[in-house]
């Protein structure tokens, strides 16, 4: 499920990444933030267990964990990040995702 809001909805102080996207069980929910030809900025909260398959993405992707811990698989090679962890996903390798524990991520893809 995606809700999609515009930019003047975050445009205010003291707004805090993590309280944007909120748990829910059984469920990977995901918010955009910023979505501009180049490039997106979307929040994700993943119950425990959740993923997301391996798939391809035509452009670079970074991830930054908000909170909780996530195993990331790029080409092959798994990495555990937890809270305050970031990693790139390069464009064209085949990358996963899968919440070790319920977990927050922004997810940056720049286009450009």
């Amino acid at each position: 499920m995606e809700n999609t809001n515009s930019i003047d909805e975050y445009t205010r102080e003291g707004l805090e990444l993590e309280g944007l996207v909120t748990y829910q069980p059984g469920s990977v929910v995901s918010r955009t933030v910023i979505n501009r030809p180049a490039g997106t900025v979307t929040l994700f909260a993943f119950d425990k267990g959740e993923s997301l398959s391996e798939h391809t993405a035509p452009f670079d992707a970074l991830v930054s964990v908000l909170d909780g811990t996530a195993e990331i698989s790029i080409a092959g090679k798994s990495h555990t990040l937890a809270r305050g962890g970031m990693i790139v996903m390069p464009a064209g390798k085949p990358h996963a995702l899968r919440a070790v524990e319920k977990f927050k991520m922004m997810l940056v893809m720049i286009k450009g």
